[in-house]
């Protein structure tokens, strides 16, 4: 479509999906489609709403010369209705997910998960939460992958 949209989605959305966010909008902007995309993440759960990504995120972030403002929120019915792909981090959530697309009458986004588009084939993005740094380092490597073969291939 003319005007594609996309969400990011995980589960608290202070970790994996801030940074896919995150990425995801800098890839955008260095190809100058920012006009085509409108970006955003969201969490499942209510836990961590209204709260700042992870430091740990935000320094892995800051480290690739990636700055992010976003505040945690939970998905809401129209993200369903409004975008057309969310893009999720493991099975946990993209069960989640289609419980509450099920719940939408008229949900127009296609769910998946953010990994089936990794080229190196690591579907499931883990949780760096209990990690440390190194750990969300393969967080940032593997969102970046996903993230430029997705728009790739619906740029």
């Amino acid at each position: 479509s003319e005007n594609s949209l996309e969400s990011l989605v995980s589960i608290g959305n202070i970790c994996r999906s801030p940074i896919a966010e995150a990425v995801f909008r800098k890839l955008v902007t260095d190809e100058k489609l920012e006009h085509k995309w409108r970006t955003d993440s969201a969490a499942v759960s209510d836990w961590n709403v209204g709260r700042f990504p992870d430091s740990r995120a935000l320094g892995c972030l800051r480290h690739h010369g990636i700055e992010t403002a976003h505040k945690a929120r939970q998905i809401t019915k129209e993200d369903f209705q409004t975008f057309d792909h969310i893009l999720c981090m493991d099975e946990s959530n993209l069960r989640d997910l289609n419980r509450q697309s099920n719940q939408v009458k008229d949900c127009k986004a296609k769910i998946e998960l953010l990994g089936t588009y990794d080229p190196q084939k690591q579907l499931i993005i883990e949780d760096p939460y209990y990690g440390n740094e190194k750990d969300f380092e393969t967080v940032y490597e593997q969102c970046l992958r996903c993230c430029k073969a997705f728009l790739e291939k619906y740029h």
